[in-house]
């Protein structure tokens, strides 16, 4: 899992550049950051048809 294929990572066009749109607050970062394990536990597939896929 890669933040380019998430659904919370989104283009802003006021910075010009891609970033990061989950719900987290400070403690919810300062555990991600500091942990061993390093994956999002936000992390959702930002593919929409992956559910249809799976369907058929």
């Amino acid at each position: 899992m890669n933040c380019e294929s998430c659904a919370f990572y989104v283009y802003d066009e006021d910075y010009d550049e891609y970033l990061c749109t989950a719900n987290m607050d400070q403690d919810d970062y300062a555990h991600l950051m500091l942990s061993d394990y390093r994956q999002c536990p936000f992390w959702r597939n930002g593919d929409e048809y992956a559910v249809v896929r799976h369907q058929i």
